[in-house]
């Protein structure tokens, strides 16, 4: 009973969408409706500018580290990841947008923040770097992902971290197939910020 509380915890916490919020209450925007539908960091930033894109990315990891954090929180035996995983659904399905959400970058981030501080530092610094140099937001997600799974391998002894690790870079992947396609015909866009 203890473990269903926490699993439907962490996928309403993964649920809540900063980027309607953000928004509509801030901008009085609906970003579904704009730039690429989605509601993530990267519609935001392209849809509503630097600083609400800002706040829905930060949002976004926060919520997968509190989900993470509920096993701690609560006192009960679950592993971080496990816990985290609904909330990277709700991030991608959210019950509170009619299941139409964002694309698991940052809610993922999130989760492995609280778990592997320094595998999270590690990766964002690799997200940068393939940033600069390909300005493509997807890819650097998707190389953020599969390196996940290799930093995992080398700085954790912890199986099930590994095994989880690859369960999100290919859930990732997954939510990025479209983009992929792009990149390959040269139609994805591109930031210019960076």
């Amino acid at each position: 009973m203890e473990n269903a509380f926490i699993l439907l915890a962490s996928y309403l916490l993964g649920s809540i969408p900063f980027a309607l919020i953000v928004g509509k209450w801030g901008y009085g925007i609906d970003i579904r409706k704009h730039g690429s539908g989605n509601l993530g960091g990267t519609n935001t930033f392209r849809t509503l500018g630097k600083k609400a894109g800002f706040i829905v990315s930060v949002a976004d990891v926060l919520k997968g580290t509190l989900a993470a954090a509920l096993p701690y929180l609560l006192q009960i035996d679950m592993h971080p990841l496990i816990a985290g995983i609904p909330a990277v659904i709700g991030h991608c399905y959210p019950v509170f947008a009619k299941f139409k959400g964002g694309k698991a970058v940052a809610t993922s981030g999130g989760v492995l923040l609280l778990h592997e501080p320094v595998i999270f530092l590690i990766l964002v610094v690799v997200f940068f770097l393939t940033l600069y140099v390909t300005k493509y937001v997807s890819l650097s997600s998707i190389s953020a992902g599969v390196f996940s799974v290799v930093f995992s391998m080398i700085f954790t002894e912890d199986k099930l971290t590994v095994i989880l690790m690859a369960g999100f870079a290919l859930f990732l992947i997954y939510r990025h197939r479209a983009n992929i396609v792009r990149i390959y015909k040269k139609t994805e866009p591109k930031v210019t910020w960076i």
